[in-house]
């Protein structure tokens, strides 16, 4: 399995519950849930044994799925860190004030993260989920502010 988590000891425990979901954190519509038996890091990813799986044509049914966690059963971000899926609907305001956009995807590239913002009218914006471009995020408001590059609006 890949992990998307920075704490995957914590979320790969043995007797962890974890979810059928989708990218942008939604459980899916079954609920399907499973328990973790044991895991173990392997070339990048992990090893995951669970409970319900107990053949190769069962975890085949698993494949290119997502498994969440319940938000209450995972630690909090920390001051100025955020979840990767709350960034999906937040508005995207430029430092100036003026308003760009919502967060209509987060894309998971090799380079980092990448913000497509939905903007009224136009073609979407891809902007870099980075210091350079980020000049912050307010969780409680749902609002983003950026900074970009000259031309990545254009």
């Amino acid at each position: 399995m890949e992990s998307l988590t920075d704490e995957p000891d914590a979320v790969f425990a043995p007797g962890r519950r974890v979810f059928a979901g989708s990218r942008t954190g939604k459980v899916s519509p079954d609920e399907l849930e499973l328990h973790i038996t044991s895991s173990s890091p392997f070339k990048g990813g992990w090893i995951v044994k669970f409970d319900e799986i107990s053949s190769r044509d069962d975890a085949d049914t698993w494949r290119e799925r997502f498994l969440l966690l319940p938000e209450g059963e995972v630690a909090p971000p920390a001051d100025g860190e955020i979840f990767i899926h709350e960034l999906v609907g937040m508005r995207v305001v430029h430092v100036n004030g003026s308003a760009i956009g919502d967060v209509k995807e987060v894309l998971e590239l090799p380079q980092g993260l990448v913000l497509d913002v939905r903007r009224a009218g136009q073609k979407s914006a891809l902007l870099p989920f980075n210091d350079q471009t980020i000049a912050g995020v307010d969780r409680e408001a749902r609002v983003i502010q950026v900074d970009p590059l000259e031309g990545l609006l254009d």
